[in-house]
């Protein structure tokens, strides 16, 4: 994923958190905010220190980074999101994060149809 998607700073994870809207399943949270003035989506990605070692985080990380590439085409283009991952994604493959990520965009109609 390429750093113009990526939401790197507090302040912005911050305010996507306060101003947005949240929605979740058993394995994700995602929390979004439209920003009209953007010309693309971008994305912030939370793996807390419960749900394993390092290794075990920046594998999930790396699944919703390639998921978000896949789906880059798909996706509204004016927002700010961030996942949090539960601590089921630990235990999950590539397909299942993807499948899951996939139901919450559909789910909060971030998808394009």
């Amino acid at each position: 994923m390429k750093k113009r998607f990526r939401i790197k700073n507090n302040e912005e994870f911050q305010f996507v958190f306060k101003k947005g809207k949240s929605f979740a399943n058993r394995q994700l949270v995602i929390y979004y905010i439209e920003k009209p003035g953007q010309s693309h989506f971008r994305v912030g990605l939370s793996v807390g220190k419960k749900i394993g070692n390092a290794v075990t985080r920046n594998r999930i990380k790396r699944y919703l980074r390639q998921a978000f590439q896949e789906l880059e085409g798909q996706i509204k283009s004016p927002h700010d999101i961030v996942i949090i991952a539960r601590n089921q994604t630990k235990d999950m493959g590539y397909e299942e994060v993807k499948k899951s990520l996939t139901h919450l965009l559909y789910k909060e109609r971030l998808l394009k149809r």
